[in-house]
């Protein structure tokens, strides 16, 4: 068993129970979880998921500032839907993306599954940046990117890796659950009476 994979698994776990709860230390040991599964990917061939943990890393920074000022004010960012203009930008970008990543690798490295890798990676991307901005749906875009990844993993042996995801997927589940309780509270709460005026 790899000790480095061991490592990232841990730190992925802690980072994403922490988004459930929206929680800032969540991007802090992101941080450290993208950083050790950069190497964890890199040895595995998966090229695509390798190069996604850079994305990863400068998005956390991104979200850790985003989540603690990117509210009104530079106050803590609420939980909010994600809107029609949203979809429109960022399907297109995800079947571009997985389009020419996917040829790239299929045509130019020895990437062992390079559309696959390619999509689940361009569409992580999103889901990922969707959850600096605290939109709903995010949870929804990782659930069904989960369910390819731990299909992926379980080809390519990485056993713990495919574990980490199932329990990515649960996660995914319990952080839809409590983002939409977590929206629906912050549109019942009264407004302060500076606003209501």
């Amino acid at each position: 068993m790899n000790t480095l994979e061991v490592a990232a698994v841990a730190f992925g776990i802690v980072s994403v129970w922490l988004s459930t709860r929206e929680h800032i230390a969540s991007w802090p040991t992101a941080i450290v979880n993208v950083s050790l599964y950069f190497i964890v990917f890199g040895e595995a061939k998966l090229y695509a998921d390798m190069g996604l943990q850079v994305f990863y890393f400068v998005l956390s920074w991104y979200g850790w500032y985003q989540w603690k000022f990117g509210g009104a004010n530079r106050s803590e960012l609420p939980v909010s839907r994600t809107t029609r203009r949203h979809v429109a930008r960022l399907i297109p970008i995800g079947i571009a993306g997985s389009l020419v990543l996917g040829l790239v690798l299929a045509r130019t490295t020895d990437a062992a599954l390079p559309w696959v890798d390619s999509a689940t990676s361009v569409t992580s991307l999103l889901a990922q940046w969707m959850m600096t901005r605290k939109l709903l749906e995010n949870w929804l875009v990782w659930i069904a990117v989960d369910v390819v990844y731990v299909a992926m993993f379980i080809f390519k042996d990485l056993y713990l890796t495919a574990g980490l995801y199932a329990v990515f997927l649960v996660l995914a589940v319990k952080g839809f659950v409590d983002w939409r309780r977590s929206l629906a509270a912050t549109h019942q709460r009264p407004l302060p009476a500076a606003a209501a005026a």
